[in-house]
């Protein structure tokens, strides 16, 4: 299952990498704004990731890192499994605006990580907003606290290829099935968004303001139906329709609900609607 997850050989993704970047070099993106670049990117040994933080965050607040709930070194959550809280000793490769890498971030903890109505990973990092500030001059990205917009101009930013793909958002997805898997409200790109294995937790930045958006995760390769690596999208009233070639994303700003100070998360807090662990 790839997932936009690393399966195939480095220097095979390495090309398509390459014929990519030729695809979008044809296509027109969407004007930007904002200079996004990849300051507050991440790459992980199997994925793409970033730092990121709340509106309300506060400096001495233990740093966050974001990435999907498939990229975890554990293998792929199952469908109804909720991560809380759990030991984390999982290093990434800090980048700088130019994708340079800076240092090297260690987590504590899995914070919350899960494949079931999105598909996410969230770790506690041991140094503070400030400290990473300090030693490499680098903020983390904000998480939007907004439900984002149809038409929106976005870029997906990869640390793992150092390789960027602006396009816009299409549209949303009531339910995306992808195996054992369902995640709701799905973001789908606009076609110049050709996400390839490895952009996997990627942020998805609204190119006007630079705020984190959601996560790059899946995309239909063959044309098949619900099956791993070709989710299919399902409307309310149970309608399958399958689009090859066509990625994917998962909304990020219910975290909003459900993290408090110090960098924590409280699943029972009113208002928080991500997934919670079985009883």
């Amino acid at each position: 299952m790839k997932l936009r997850i690393v399966l195939a050989s480095a220097a095979a993704l390495a090309a398509a990498a390459v014929s990519v970047v030729v695809a979008q070099t044809a296509t027109a993106a969407p004007s930007k704004v904002t200079d996004v670049n990849f300051a507050g990117t991440v790459a992980l040994s199997n994925c793409s990731g970033s730092v990121v933080k709340l509106t309300t965050s506060a400096p001495d607040d233990p740093a966050l890192v974001l990435s999907n709930g498939h990229c975890l070194e554990e293998g792929f959550p199952s469908a109804g499994e909720v991560i809380t809280n759990q030991p984390s000793s999982r290093s990434f490769t800090l980048l700088d605006a130019d994708a340079n890498g800076l240092g090297t971030l260690h987590a504590t903890k899995i914070v919350y990580a899960t494949m079931t109505g999105t598909d996410v990973s969230l770790y506690q990092l041991d140094q503070t907003y400030a400290e990473i500030q300090q030693q490499y001059g680098i903020d983390a990205l904000t998480l939007s606290d907004q439900h984002p917009a149809a038409g929106t101009a976005i870029t997906v930013v990869s640390g793992y290829w150092q390789q960027t793909y602006s396009c816009s958002i299409d549209g949303f997805v009531h339910e995306l099935h992808e195996g054992d898997w369902v995640f709701t409200d799905s973001i789908r790109y606009t076609p110049e968004c050709k996400t390839i294995g490895g952009t996997s937790g990627s942020p998805i930045e609204d190119s006007a303001t630079g705020t984190v958006v959601g996560i790059n995760n899946t995309g239909n390769e063959n044309g098949e139906q619900c099956t791993i690596n070709n989710p299919c999208e399902v409307d309310e009233s149970g309608n399958v329709t399958v689009h090859q070639g066509t990625n994917y994303g998962e909304q990020t700003y219910l975290f909003y609900g459900c993290l408090t100070a110090g960098s924590e998360i409280d699943l029972n807090q009113a208002g928080c609607q991500l997934a919670k662990p079985a009883a």
